[in-house]
């Protein structure tokens, strides 16, 4: 069986708005909803993909959804259409791609099970001062 492709026509404005601009417009929307535990990792020099990722949890499947939706409708107040959108069906783990800005918004056991936080910050901090001969 042949299935048709379906094209998502995404782009960023010329010029896009800046990297802060972006930021606010993406902590305005998780605002607006009441997005829970919203986290801001910088990791410039960590990923090629983005140089932000903002991750926030929501209260149910219906609250991520409604938020991540949030969010899109603040970017394309800044002309920003997402690059790509990522589990809205299942909407315990919804990724919005702003291309300099990636947005997951989670349920908390997800985000528990998931550890990004974690994941992105690993080398973020120096070692724990150990004791002579390693202890």
């Amino acid at each position: 069986m042949v299935t048709t492709a379906h094209v998502i026509k995404t782009r960023l404005p010329a010029p896009p708005p800046s990297v802060d601009a972006l930021l606010k417009a993406v902590h305005d929307g998780l605002g607006e909803l009441k997005a829970n535990d919203v986290v801001e990792l910088d990791v410039r020099g960590k990923s090629s993909v983005c140089d932000f990722m903002v991750v926030a949890s929501g209260t149910s499947t219906r609250h991520v959804k409604a938020v991540a939706d949030e969010v899109i409708k603040f970017a394309k107040r800044l002309d920003v259409t997402p690059l790509g959108v990522e589990g809205e069906r299942e909407a315990e783990w919804v990724l919005v791609d702003l291309g300099d800005v990636v947005v997951h918004v989670m349920l908390p056991r997800i985000r528990e099970f998931y550890a990004l936080e974690r994941l992105w910050s690993v080398g973020d901090q120096p070692p724990a001062d150990v004791g002579p001969g390693g202890d």
